[in-house]
């Protein structure tokens, strides 16, 4: 047998199941079925997240596996939440290395408490 595949070789839009047989029985329904997200995804993003998941989620054990720095691991796995039809929140702002320097120096002075040192390390 073939795996099922979700979008249109032809156009590219999302395919819809039409009819479902059973080879036991030699039953068929027919109607309008919907197929899930992951069938959404082409056989790169699928093996990608097969090996995700292999790794239980780590993004590092990803990239050592499929020899790949961690920004493009990071792509792939953001490419995959999007081809699913999630959106992304936007990450706060990387506080640069002087500022990180600055907070924990009025940390370590007593200048500051570490709840405030947190938020200010998070770019809040």
């Amino acid at each position: 047998m073939y795996p099922v595949i979700g979008i249109c070789p032809i156009c590219g839009e999302n395919l819809t199941v039409t009819r479902l047989y059973c080879r036991a029985c030699d039953s068929t329904v027919e109607g309008h079925f919907t197929l899930g997200r992951f069938y959404h995804l082409d056989a790169e993003q699928m093996a990608f997240i097969e090996t995700f998941i292999r790794c239980e989620g780590k993004l590092t054990r990803v990239q050592e596996e499929l020899g790949m720095s961690y920004p493009t691991a990071r792509a792939r796995l953001t490419a995959v939440i999007r081809a699913l039809g999630y959106e992304i929140a936007e990450s706060k702002q990387d506080v640069p290395p002087e500022e990180r320097q600055r907070i924990l120096g009025l940390l370590a002075g007593g200048e500051i408490s570490s709840e405030e040192a947190v938020h200010l390390l998070q770019g809040e």
